[in-house]
């Protein structure tokens, strides 16, 4: 596996000020980037203010970017059009993850309220599951959907750990990965093998799932890795395997591209890996977005969906690629 190297220029840059092509903040690591990164093109910071700043979601009918700020407990929208951030949802029971079924709607897992939530069309909010077998879920973290339209969460627990992310409190259910049928309301375990399944994203064609855990410090002999699964008949997992490994650092969110190359938002741990780490399919590092504070989500948009959107701590940027992101935009 590459190494990666800290970036040849600080990044402590005037984002106000234009950035000489290439942005030397993009590191290329194998040849297979070559063709993803765009010489003409350099990392903008689009947006500063948040205190935790997860789960980006891109509208195409909007123009528009909705992320969590879980903290502050509220959803931010940015327009494309004016380049303008207004609130989106406040309260917003310190949302996380967020994404669109195939059906347009905006899917949120919420921290304090312990739940996975649809808005409907027309504003309505839908809970589609807060409790299994009885019990009350730990606090939803990130999620996607299949092209069957079920939808696949996962449940660590980090809501349940400080004020700042929910409400304190013990976990009443293993951590698990989850699919959930929407059209029955029926749940089932998809893997609890990780320690805390955090992100989570398919492959192009649907035959992998893959799964971040960012469990244990390192420190302590956990490592800080992406599992990847089989994905049988679309209800199934096979036995999870390692796809990649951040040694010091540490993976939040992820996305996947067309091609099948995992972007993967990296924020705690080592600093000079803050940013995004992008994986080619055989699990390669073969590029870094490196970036001046942790990355702990990001998604694809834009007209083209080539525009990748990063959830930085306080910031959001925004990078334009020779690639385009998978999902319903």
């Amino acid at each position: 596996m590459s190494t990666p190297h800290p970036p040849d220029r600080k990044l402590d840059r005037d984002w106000t000020q234009p950035i000489r092509y290439p942005d030397p903040a993009i590191e290329h690591l194998d040849r297979r980037f070559a063709k993803i990164r765009i010489g003409s093109a350099a990392i903008e910071r689009i947006w500063t203010g948040g205190h935790w700043n997860e789960g980006p979601v891109w509208f195409g009918d909007l123009r528009s970017l909705i992320w969590s700020d879980i903290p502050n407990d509220r959803m931010l929208r940015w327009c494309e059009d004016s380049g303008q951030v207004s609130v989106f949802r406040q309260p917003a029971n310190n949302a996380n993850g967020n994404t669109r079924d195939r059906q347009g709607r905006l899917l949120t897992c919420e921290h304090r309220s312990r739940r996975v939530t649809r808005t409907e069309i027309d504003g309505t909010i839908t809970v589609l599951i807060d409790h299994f077998e009885g019990k009350r879920l730990n606090s939803p973290n990130d999620i996607v959907v299949h092209p069957d339209d079920s939808i696949w969460f996962t449940d660590p627990g980090y809501g349940l750990l400080s004020l700042d992310q929910g409400d304190p409190g013990p976990l009443e259910l293993p951590t698990r990965v989850y699919r959930l049928d929407p059209h029955t309301g029926q749940a089932s375990v998809m893997d609890e093998s990780i320690e805390k399944p955090n992100g989570l994203a398919f492959s192009p064609d649907y035959k992998l799932l893959y799964v971040a855990d960012t469990g244990a410090s390192h420190k302590r002999g956990h490592p800080r890795q992406i599992h990847v699964f089989d994905v049988i008949d679309g209800r199934k997992l096979g036995s999870p395997r390692v796809f990649c490994d951040f040694g010091t650092a540490s993976t939040d969110g992820f996305r996947v591209d067309t091609e099948g190359n995992v972007w993967a938002a990296v924020g705690w741990g080592d600093p000079d890996h803050d940013g995004v780490h992008v994986f080619a399919p055989d699990g390669t590092r073969i590029g870094i977005v490196h970036l001046p504070e942790g990355a702990a989500n990001l998604c694809f948009g834009g007209v083209k969906r080539n525009r990748l959107f990063v959830t930085a701590s306080q910031s959001i940027y925004a990078l334009k690629l020779n690639a385009q992101g998978m999902g319903y935009c």
